[in-house]
């Protein structure tokens, strides 16, 4: 089971995206937990994760959390703005797997 993580501002619109990626794993039957939560509830989170999605609002911590989990095996990268606008949830899921190296 594969752990993806979004981080965004205050978890609004991300819930939104969380909700059309779950529905897109269980189409494609991938086993994925999926969550939303604010950078700062990150910084405590105590589950696993493999791959961290930063909402296009937080873009601003890509480096930060990169130089911070990367080296923690924790893979990090910026959800496309376009895809989050359209709150495409399939793309996202997939973009995730490809960077994760896994297929779906």
């Amino acid at each position: 089971m594969k752990n993806i993580i979004l981080v965004c501002a205050a978890g609004m619109s991300t819930s939104l995206l969380v909700s059309k990626m779950k529905s897109a794993a269980k189409d494609m039957g991938a086993e994925v937990h999926i969550e939303a939560m604010p950078a700062s509830a990150y910084e405590g989170y105590k589950g696993e994760t493999d791959i961290l999605l930063l909402g296009p609002q937080v873009s601003y911590l890509y480096e930060q959390m990169k130089n911070t989990y990367e080296p923690k095996g924790i893979k990090v990268t910026l959800i496309d703005s376009i895809d989050y606008g359209m709150m495409n949830g399939k793309k996202v899921l997939e973009d995730a797997y490809r960077i994760m190296g896994e297929e779906l």
